[in-house]
């Protein structure tokens, strides 16, 4: 998806993304029932905010009279400057993309013809909405020439639901509004989903709402959270790393769950002062360098880099016995992650390595390693200033 993110990062903005601002939003039923009640949420432009919360809790609700699909009763919702509950609601859904669980493409159309939907209502030129939904179907990782023709039926679940992303962007809309899109597929799939859909987002920078009903996917997603409670009561709007470290209250902290900490790494960057320094030496240093840079540094084991300063491997105090060069006896490393993974990734890597330690690279270029007890206390810094209860569950 991202081979072609900076070409349709320019093709794709000729308009601009645009704030939301909810106003004491209500939604009553006939029978008394209150699904929203007197929701005020203020969503900046260039934004992915996730709404979550319980079942009922009204964030669907809340994501669909947005766009009016269901009427609120009260209050009032703003695209930018203008009031949406007083314009033609047919008019504002095309000014929206709109994304659901199902997809919902239409089985007897092609690829490249549900694409250009909106489009085709606006009345668009042919050629342009040709285009249009061949430059959004590379846009979002599928090959037009390849899928271009063919039919819903034809494609998997994952590509169904690019095709869905794609048809939602096709006229360059000023809001995004998704409902669970990536939760009908199976969970490899969906991670892959999620990962696209960020570095499309990187690129088009709309403002998008979306509703889940996983915390670790909108937390993994999310720029920030809205979790509400029951008639769309918002107990907290806050950035992922925020609301796992310092939940406003006990409800969010149960909603969020008791391993709140865990999840915490997927949201915490590795940074310089978390890194650990061993020993390091090169590949064709002596074993003496090698046993003599450990003691200096009481160590049981050190680095070995090539003379490009790229990460080569290990040494233990043990292996660099008797004479010969560092690179005879020294152990390759597959354990490293980038500069700017997570902490979580940082976590993962180690685990399915089943190493000690783990290096962090920038590009080829060694910065240093995460253990076992500085990745710990890299979490603890995270969550610095946090209650004691919160803390503790790290």
């Amino acid at each position: 998806m991202d081979a072609t993110a900076e070409r349709g990062a320019q093709q794709a903005q000729s308009a601009e993304a645009s704030p939301i601002r909810l106003e004491k939003v209500t939604k009553r039923y006939a029978d008394g029932s209150v699904a929203v009640d007197e929701l005020d949420l203020d969503i900046q432009a260039g934004e992915l905010c996730v709404l979550v919360g319980p079942s009922g809790c009204g964030k669907t609700t809340t994501m669909k009279m947005i766009n009016r699909v269901i009427e609120p009763t009260g209050g009032r919702i703003f695209l930018g400057d203008e009031d949406v509950t007083k314009v033609d609601p047919v008019q504002l859904r095309r000014r929206i993309g709109y994304v659901i669980q199902q997809v919902g493409l239409f089985p007897h159309q092609s690829i490249r013809n549900n694409v250009g939907t909106v489009p085709r209502l606006l009345g668009w030129d042919k050629r342009k909405i040709v285009n249009r939904s061949d430059e959004l179907m590379e846009l979002v990782g599928l090959d037009p020439k390849t899928f271009g023709d063919r039919y819903p039926h034809q494609l998997s679940g994952g590509q169904r639901q690019r095709v869905g992303v794609a048809r939602a962007l096709a006229a360059d809309p000023v809001v995004l509004l998704m409902d669970e899109p990536f939760s009908a597929v199976d969970p490899i799939v969906r991670e892959r989903l999620q990962g696209e859909f960020l570095r499309l987002q990187e690129a088009v920078r709309k403002t998008i709402v979306f509703v889940t009903h996983d915390i670790e996917e909108a937390v993994r997603l999310g720029d920030r959270i809205a979790v509400l409670s029951q008639s769309a009561k918002l107990e907290q709007f806050d950035s992922p790393a925020n609301l796992l470290g310092n939940p406003a209250n006990d409800f969010v902290a149960g909603f969020v769950g008791s391993d709140r900490g865990l999840k915490r790494l997927a949201v915490t960057s590795i940074g310089a002062d978390d890194l650990d320094h061993p020993p390091v030496i090169h590949a064709d240093d002596s074993l003496a360098d090698a046993r003599a840079a450990m003691k200096r540094e009481d160590a049981r084991w050190a680095v070995v880099l090539d003379r490009d300063e790229n990460l080569h491997g290990w040494i233990s105090r043990e292996a660099a016995t008797g004479d010969g060069d560092v690179v005879s006896r020294g152990h390759r490393m597959e354990a490293w992650v980038p500069a700017e993974a997570s902490l979580k990734s940082a976590f993962a890597t180690m685990l399915q390595m089943d190493a000690g330690w783990v290096a962090v690279l920038d590009g080829s270029r060694f910065l240093g390693v995460l253990t076992p007890e500085s990745l710990h206390a890299a979490l603890r810094r995270s969550v610095d200033g946090t209650e004691p209860e919160i803390a503790g569950a790290v």
